[in-house]
Parts: C-alpha cells; structure tokens; sequence
C-alpha cells in the first residue's frame, strides 16, 4: 500500500496524513472551494479539488472520488469519519472498482447500519439491548402501542441514524402523535429512507463505548472504553478514558461483551460499541460505529497506540500489532472537541480566525483542522480543534486542563471554551459522577458561561 486517497476534511484528514507520513505512504487529500487553505490541504502529498462547497458536490460526491482515485493510482481510500466513512454501497463501489477500503466489509458496515439488523445481530450474539420495538414500527398508532407497553419516556429513532441526528425524546402518547410524521420525513430526508424504531430512554444514563479493534484472521481486542456523557443535542462535546466512574466489573462485562459482538459478527477493522448505563450499572446496546471515532485520541493516549496505522495494517490483511494481554491502560485521558458555536445556545458561529493559540504541551495534544487567518464556513460541521489532555489520574489530568484553556486562545469567531473553563470547576463533573444531563443542568443552574 503505496498511496492512500483521503475521502475527507480538516483535523481527520491531518491525523490520517500524519500517519501515513510515518509509514512512508503517500497521500492524496481532496478539498471543496471552501477548504483550500485548511492545512491537510498542504500537507498531503499531492491534493485534489473536489467540488463546490455543498457536501454533495464534494465530501459525498461518490463519483468525482472515484475518478480522483483513479487518475492518482491510489492504492487504498481512507473514509475517515462522518461523510461517507459509514456508507456501505460507496465502501462497495470503491472494492469493486480495486481499491482497498480502509475500514470493515461493505456488509458489516450495512448490517450495522441499520439500527433494527444491528439490534437483533447484538440480541443473537447475547448482548444486551434497551427494550423496545422488534422492527420498525409503520403507523402512528403502533408507535403508541409499543410506547404505552414499554413505558414513557421513550425515544424515537431513525433506523438508518446516528450522530444523534434523527431521534426525538417523546413523555407520553401526545407527543408521538405530534412528532411522528415530522421525524418520519427527516429520516426520509437525511438517511434515504423513513424506517424508524421506539426505544425505552434511559435516564439519568451514561454514554460509555468500547473500542474494538479486529484483524481479518479472527482476532478481536478492546482497547478499553469511553466515557462520552458530556453531550449537547445528544452530540460529544467531552470524552474521557478509561470510564473510572464505573465499577471494575461493570467496565470488564462491558469490554467482553463488545468483544463477543465483534466476533458474532466477523468485525475487523476500527470499531466501537456504543452502551447507554443507567443508575444500577445496567448497560444496554446503543449502536456500533463502523468507522474511526472522532474521540479515539484518549484511547491512543491511555494505551500507547496509533489506531490509523492498526486501520492500515488491518486493511493490509496484517494481524494485529498486540493481542489482548498485550494493551495496557496507562494514565487518564480527557478530549475537548473545540467548536466555533455560541457557548451558551449551541448554535453555530462560522467566521474567520483572526488569533490561533492551542500550544502543545507535554501533556497536551493538538488534533485541529485549522489555523490561523483560515475562515470556518457554515458548510460543514463546526468543530475546529479537539484538545487531549493526559494526565496520571482523572484529578491530574482536570487540573492540567484547568491551566490549559486558561492559555489558549481563538479569537475572531465564538467558540465553547468558556463552556470548558466553567465545567471543569463545576463539582458534578469534577467527582465524575455526572450523566448525560451534566450540560443541561450546569447551564440551567448557572445561565452562560463566562
């Protein structure tokens, strides 16, 4: 594998260079109109206009890619995340087209895809699931049936969703019928078609997910697991690694069972099971990313691995670098996904960067897609920068964070580093034993941050 295409954008595109500089790979990025003066742009090998900035003439223009990918004799596609990093029919296209798609089978990707398949595929392999519908659930009227059986309140999801795009929190028959055609459409509208499922919603839950990571010889391995609950519009805003807010035994069951999923499946490549965990430590099966995560720097951090060079080497049919007795989890690791969004409503606030300063320090890594003078455009999704902290424990690693965004800076456009600054002072997240609704309740007792 001499050359990978590149089949994305900014930070993740960075990251994937980086590696591949290290391998000796060449690298081919492509960029809309909008993105020609990001850095991944510089730094590949050689990089590809796409198309104008809408994400379907250019990041989800399937064929203007596949002819990029031939005119460069690319060896290999790398998705990335997002975009079409979970689309079964282009990861198909591209294998029939003969190039090695750097992630997990085309049929992997669909079944797991599909919420329904991926709930019956994880019941078959002994994995718990949230009660809820068998299927889809067709009419209106059934969806209230199934929600009156399993209890309010309930979740309303799209079969084809994920990203927390797609799904409506619904306390009683009222609000299903209210909310019902509208979610149908947007599922029809964002994921191709109108399929959706009713869940039982968990409250006052965690988001933890197990990293997978499977070899196409049958070797399946957890690199530990995450704690995602620190979330605005059921979106990560904050993940940390390992989950030490949970039980030893909790954590250990969650691990082997994400392992036992991949392997009834046939998993290889990157993945994580994503678990929702209520008050008792009950955990139930939330989805499978059949992708890169945008959070897997902390588990890089804690076990000491470069998870883009696993993909490649996976991809390559290579075993695996360590097997299970082999990863260890050193030190407490904390992601800060920065976005140019207001820190308070959440709502985006693209503009151009007129003072960039996120230094790297010993015990802090950079992953950003941009710098400064570069413009952050409402074409795409706002994230400009993750920060990882690393730290010997959780408390250490909270205190390096502290100094840390007390020196960095982006000026010219809003972002949610005042957000950060107020929620590590907060006691809830400080002991850790916040859920997913940390963010509402520190911003209803308190109003915006400062």
């Amino acid at each position: 594998m001499k050359k990978i295409l590149i089949a994305n954008r900014g930070e993740i595109a960075l990251r994937i260079i980086h590696t591949c500089k290290q391998m000796g790979i060449e690298t081919v990025a492509v960029y809309s109109d909008a993105d020609a003066e990001l850095p991944y742009v510089q730094a590949a090998t050689k990089a590809r206009r796409i198309g104008e900035p809408p994400v379907q003439k250019s990041y989800l223009n399937v064929e203007e890619l596949l002819r990029i990918s031939h005119e460069e004799k690319v060896d290999a596609i790398h998705p990335g995340y997002g975009f079409l990093s979970e689309n079964s029919a282009f990861a198909k296209r591209a294998i029939d087209e003969g190039f090695c798609f750097i992630g997990p089978s085309p049929e992997i990707i669909s079944m797991m895809g599909d919420k329904i398949a991926a709930r019956a595929a994880m019941k078959e392999a002994g994995v718990p699931v949230v009660p809820g519908s068998e299927g889809d659930v067709t009419s209106v009227e059934e969806a209230c049936k199934v929600a009156g059986v399993i209890g309010y309140p309930v979740m309303l999801k799209a079969s084809g969703g994920g990203g927390g795009i797609g799904m409506v929190r619904c306390d009683n028959e009222e609000a299903v019928k209210q909310v019902y055609a509208s979610t149908k459409a947007r599922a029809k509208a964002y994921f191709g078609h109108e399929g959706m499922f009713i869940e039982k919603l968990i409250t006052n839950a965690k988001h933890i997910e197990v990293q997978v990571f499977g070899d196409q010889h049958g070797n399946v391995v957890h690199l530990f697991e995450r704690d995602c609950s620190v979330q605005r519009r059921n979106q990560k805003v904050i993940e940390e690694a390992p989950a030490l807010s949970l039980k030893e035994s909790t954590r250990q069951a969650m691990q082997n069972q994400a392992v036992q999923a991949a392997k009834a499946i046939g998993y290889y490549n990157a993945g994580t099971v994503e678990f929702i965990v209520d008050e008792d430590e009950n955990f139930y099966f939330l989805e499978m990313n059949t992708r890169l995560q945008v959070e897997h720097p902390i588990t890089e951090q804690i076990a000491g691995v470069d998870l883009v060079k696993w993909q490649i080497l996976a991809a390559r049919g290579e075993k695996l670098p360590r097997m299970q007795e082999e990863i260890a989890a050193n030190n407490y690791a904390i992601e800060f996904r920065i976005y140019a969004e207001d820190p308070f409503t959440f709502l985006p606030a693209p503009g151009k960067i007129t003072g960039y300063h996120l230094p790297e320090r010993t015990y802090a890594r950079v992953d950003s897609g941009y710098s400064d003078m570069n413009a952050v455009t409402p074409f795409y999704d706002p994230m400009i920068a993750k920060v990882i902290i690393t730290g010997r424990t959780r408390s250490n690693a909270i205190e390096l964070a502290k100094s840390y965004f007390t020196e960095a800076v982006v000026e010219g456009i809003k972002t949610n580093i005042p957000l950060f600054k107020q929620l590590l002072n907060e006691e809830l997240y400080e002991k850790g034993t916040y859920n997913t609704s940390l963010l509402s309740t520190v911003l209803n007792k308190g109003g915006a941050p400062q």
